[in-house]
């Protein structure tokens, strides 16, 4: 109480007498520039209040508008830059107001100051205007000023029943993140999974996944061959390892859709095995035609349709197709179970929202798997590249719009024969712009038939009209659809820019669509496809529409929603490059698959799976097979080998006659080459030949002439070293040797 009374006292007094030297009250604004020595500490009872709080910055520049009474004793500060507290009024004791000589007030003028009139009851509760309660207390708010000292803060608090709730919504979230923890570990159930092909390369799909008494094939592909591969039509995978299988265990085969990588080989399978076939209607119908054209209609009888969204009971395993888009009808994905766990082949797919039948992709059912747990998921890697995600079908249509607008004479389009949404589109503007339909190919008429027969193709038969009956029609009331968009020689399209066709040849006026685009491997022949058409004077529309084509292979954002929704223990990428494959794992990863539980395959590495490790246990014989497609016939290996040796490094026949009693030869002998030497250059080489035929004969023993094939091998080696060492050069050299 002293206290208060003392200090209102003096309060009242600097109120009453506001100039009178040091101990008269007045405003004014500290000096940034005074400097405090240690010598100039104020001699004052509130020693300890003019302490310099260590918790301000000493860089802080003082506050222009800042109100202060001068009446308070200067506190000594390291740095006179320091800036002062904006919002605190300084009330201290009289006591207090004495200044050494070195630390005088500053006279500056105040801007718009007003002297502190503050009373004892304006404080704040508990800031009593005591003369040390204040000041002996550090400031510790380093944004300077008691503004929000006694204010509370408002902290939520978190109680045992908030807490609780926090970790059971933490574990229900990792548990959606993780649903393959929901697999039985305790199984001693596993499989092997072999690729025979579609790994390394586009197309070819084949594989088998296989428990201890059952195997199932998955897809029996072709693909295309490359350019060294003289008079080879498509190449089939090599079918040894499922002999062995065969003998072993029982075999199934099951078909995803009906591209030709994928049911293309089917016919020469069966030629050398058979097996229980399970499909769609569509891809049966398909392969039904195949073994038709190969004499194999007997084998139809092992043919079994199946039902989507339904399981299936295959040996030990049970099997669902799942209806996914793809660039054809009926496409679907699958659902194994098998004693190791749940796994999930999505085959080829794309996410097409907008397809053209408006069947969506069943993702439910994805989810549905993904939920219960999934062992491992093997996923279509082609697009892997392609960021975002693939175009829907349908904007194909709208440039089938344009183009048709465009056209004036005849349209001509050709596409895959197998992609019957892209062909329905095309016809259907056909049909708009007044055009009849006219189809050539023999595959392109199989599969529209095929599909039509399935209701899957609905265009009135008075649409359509034979090759033969185009003349009779105008050219801008024509519209033929044709196969050969890879460039195949034989293939309609070509045989008509190269004005092979019996029935259509090329105009000025024609507008030829490619709506494809070159499968890797047949970018020359696609090529050369353009050359011979713009020769012919026609209008090509190819990739300058940039939705002239679009693919039917999902691209990374799908790919990531599949992973989503199944979020698999294992991840085993498949159908690709090792490129593709590569930056599918990596996209896995992305997803939250585990890097050590995905593995790259090639074709012949074989994969066992358990819920608790996946590893790679062996290789097994895989390869190509050779078909020569105008008669279905196989061409055998060292065939390809000699016709690869041919075109690169040429041939050199020799003829000769030896003399068994004097080891010369009788007469010239007669030399050939074709594809290694100039005929300018002929005569010579066939000089050099023959004096190193002479030599080697002379140094022969009389003993080596008994037997004419050890001649022979002696001349072609002798021959092989002379080319390697003049020409750099391997030819294929074939010396015929008569001893008489």
């Amino acid at each position: 109480m002293e206290n208060n009374k003392q200090n209102e006292n003096s309060q009242n007094q600097e109120q009453k007498t506001p100039s009178q030297g040091n101990s008269t009250p007045r405003e004014r604004r500290p000096n940034p520039h005074r400097q405090n020595n240690s010598g100039n500490k104020p001699q004052s009872q509130g020693e300890n209040n003019n302490r310099p709080n260590p918790n301000r910055n000493p860089n802080r520049k003082p506050n222009p508008n800042q109100e202060v009474n001068g009446n308070v004793h200067d506190r000594p500060a390291p740095n006179g830059n320091k800036k002062p507290n904006p919002n605190q009024n300084r009330n201290n004791n009289s006591q207090n107001r004495n200044n050494t000589a070195g630390n005088k007030p500053s006279h500056a003028k105040p801007s718009h100051a007003k002297p502190s009139h503050a009373k004892p009851s304006d404080a704040k509760p508990g800031n009593k205007p005591t003369q040390n309660r204040n000041n002996n207390r550090p400031n510790n708010n380093k944004n300077g000023g008691n503004k929000n000292r006694n204010k509370r803060r408002n902290v939520t608090t978190v109680n045992d029943e908030m807490r609780k709730y926090l970790e059971i919504n933490d574990k229900v979230k990792n548990d959606t993140m993780n649903p393959w923890k929901n697999i039985d570990m305790s199984t001693n159930g596993k499989i092997r999974f072999t690729p025979l092909g579609g790994l390394g390369e586009i197309g070819g799909n084949m594989a088998v996944l296989e428990t201890e008494t059952t195997a199932i094939i998955i897809d029996v592909g072709m693909s295309f061959p490359d350019e060294t591969m003289h008079g080879v039509d498509i190449l089939v995978p090599d079918f040894s390892y499922l002999h062995t299988l065969k003998k072993e265990k029982d075999v199934y085969v099951i078909i995803t859709h009906g591209h030709e990588d994928h049911i293309g080989a089917m016919p020469y399978l069966f030629k050398e095995l058979q097996f229980p076939v399970y499909g769609t209607p569509l891809a049966l119908a398909m392969i039904e035609n195949k073994f038709n054209e190969h004499g194999l209609s007997q084998y139809t009888k092992n043919f079994n349709f199946v039902t989507m969204r339904k399981q299936h009971q295959i040996g030990d395993m049970q099997i669902e197709w799942m209806h996914n888009t793809h660039s054809i009808i009926d496409a679907c994905s699958l659902a194994i179970e098998t004693p190791a766990g749940t796994i999930i082949h999505t085959a080829d797919f794309k996410v097409d929202h907008t397809p053209v039948d408006n069947y969506t992709m069943d993702l439910r059912r994805f989810a549905h798997y993904g939920e219960k747990g999934v062992l491992c998921l093997f996923s279509d890697s082609t697009n892997s590249h392609n960021p975002g995600a693939t175009k829907s079908e349908k904007v194909v249509g709208k440039t089938f719009d344009t183009l048709f607008e465009l056209a004036k004479g005849r349209v001509i389009m050709s596409t895959f024969s197998s992609n019957v949404h892209r062909i329905v589109q095309a016809m259907e503007r056909g049909v708009l712009h007044g055009r009849k339909v006219c189809v050539i190919g023999r595959s392109m008429e199989r599969n529209i038939e095929t599909n039509r027969a399935l209701g899957f193709v609905d265009i009135e038969d008075k649409h359509f009209i034979e090759v033969h009956e185009v003349p009779k029609y105008s050219d801008n009331e024509i519209l033929i659809v044709t196969t050969g968009s890879q460039g195949e020689t034989m293939a309609a399209l070509n045989r008509m820019a190269t004005d092979e066709h019996r029935h259509i040849k090329l105009k000025p006026s024609d507008t030829v669509i490619i709506s494809a685009s070159a499968i890797p491997g047949n970018e020359g022949s696609v090529s050369s496809l353009m050359n011979k058409l713009m020769k012919a004077g026609c209008t090509v529309r190819y990739k300058e529409f940039a939705d002239i084509h679009v693919s039917g292979h999902a691209g990374q954002e799908e790919q990531k929603l599949i992973l989503r929704l199944i979020q698999p223990k294992f991840f085993l990428p498949v159908h690709g490059e090792y490129n593709h494959i590569a930056k599918h794992a990596r996209t896995a990863v992305e997803c939250g698959v585990d890097e050590r539980n995905i593995l790259l395959m090639g074709d012949g590495d074989q994969i066992e799976l358990t819920p608790k490790y996946l590893k790679k246990v062996k290789t097994v014989k895989s390869g190509k097979t050779y078909i020569d497609n105008q008669n279905n016939m196989t061409i055998e290996n060292d065939v390809v080998l000699d016709r690869q040796k041919l075109a690169e490094d040429g041939i050199i026949n020799v003829v000769a006659q030896i003399s068994q009693s004097n080891q010369k030869m009788v007469g010239k002998p007669v030399i050939t080459t074709h594809g290694l030497v100039a005929e300018k250059e002929l005569k010579k080489f066939q000089k050099e030949i023959e004096v190193m035929i002479e030599t080697l004969l002379l140094n022969m023993k009389p003993e080596a002439l008994k037997n004419h094939k050890d001649i022979e091998n002696d001349i072609r080696n002798g021959i092989r070293k002379h080319v390697i060492r003049t020409k750099k050069r391997y030819p294929l050299i074939i010396p015929t040797i008569f001893i008489i």
